[in-house]
């Protein structure tokens, strides 16, 4: 049996046809999940913090700029690769070396889509690092591996560790016989979470006690380095109606059991958060009162340092 020429275009013309249908209904099927939020775990969360949703904003602006400009090209040069093959008869240009019109064209485009991009993303930036008016400071200091939370402002006095939780301690040890996956939030709990109040501008100032940590709670939009020696800032603010845990971990390798740091904030109504801050106290003063009947000890707790010394 032989085939034509005829015969060879049909078969080619059928297959693009299923090409095309399948990507087609690839794309229908891709839709939904390009469009979700977090619910595939794919994407950025959405947070429940005003620095988070804009980061997520522009982070979904310049993905879908990528996208255009990567469906542009693409489709050009497969256009191209497809209409103008040699099986079709296509013969090159050889006498186009040097044109100033098309080399401005794709030096003014770039730049244009840049500078699109560059603005708000330097709007998102500035906001991130604006820690002026902040309604409460906390000094978080990495340790291997834990973190220390010394607060300051109207909760000035309350100093404490936080560690990974026991019942994650336990299973995570060696020939334990604990099955990982029994113990509630696996490596991500603590004996003692941080405790900050919702619809308040919490300011976090950030060092390291022995190597480079990194505080980091993707909810939040924030991450940065605790670096011996080094001071370095950055603020949240939970919007109200947003309370609840949110947890997060250490971001940078910084030991042997560097998993095994994790990080958890307790976010709570005001009025909970200064029912929290009285008790708190309270601890500190009978602690206090035990240690030195007379009254004259101070609480036994690292020395916390005052706002103004920021």
């Amino acid at each position: 049996m032989s085939l034509t020429r005829g015969d060879i275009d049909d078969s080619t013309s059928r297959r693009r046809r299923l090409w095309a249908r399948a990507l087609g209904l690839a794309a229908i099927g891709l839709a939904p999940i390009a469009l979700a939020n977090t619910s595939n775990g794919y994407n950025l969360p959405v947070g429940g913090h005003l620095a988070q949703r804009d980061i997520y904003a522009l982070h979904m602006e310049v993905f879908w700029i990528c996208v255009g400009i990567a469906v542009v090209v693409f489709g050009v040069m497969i256009y191209a690769l497809v209409k103008f093959r040699h099986s079709r008869g296509a013969i090159p240009d050889t006498t186009l070396l040097h044109s100033t019109q098309v080399e401005i064209i794709w030096t003014v485009i770039p730049v244009v889509i840049l500078v699109v991009m560059a603005i708000p993303a330097a709007k998102v930036i500035l906001m991130m690092e604006d820690t002026r008016n902040s309604e409460l400071s906390i000094r978080v200091t990495g340790y291997q591996w834990k973190w220390q939370y010394q607060y300051m402002d109207a909760a000035e006095g309350i100093n404490f560790f936080s560690t990974l939780a026991q019942d994650s301690n336990f299973a995570r040890q060696l020939h334990s016989g604990i099955d990982p996956k029994s113990v509630p939030n696996y490596l991500l709990d603590v004996d003692k979470p941080m405790v900050i109040p919702s619809g308040t501008k919490v300011r976090l100032l950030l060092t390291s006690q022995d190597v480079i940590h990194a505080w980091w709670v993707p909810d939040f939009g924030a991450k940065r380095s605790a670096i011996p020696g080094f001071v370095n800032e950055l603020w949240f603010t939970v919007d109200p109606g947003k309370e609840g845990i949110y947890r997060g971990q250490c971001a940078a390798l910084c030991g042997r059991d560097h998993g095994f740091m994790p990080i958890v904030v307790d976010v709570r109504t005001p009025g909970d958060f200064k029912k929290w801050v009285l008790e708190q106290k309270a601890v500190v003063k009978q602690a206090a009162a035990a240690s030195d009947p007379s009254g004259s000890a101070s609480p036994r707790s690292a020395p916390v340092l005052s706002k103004a010394a920021f």
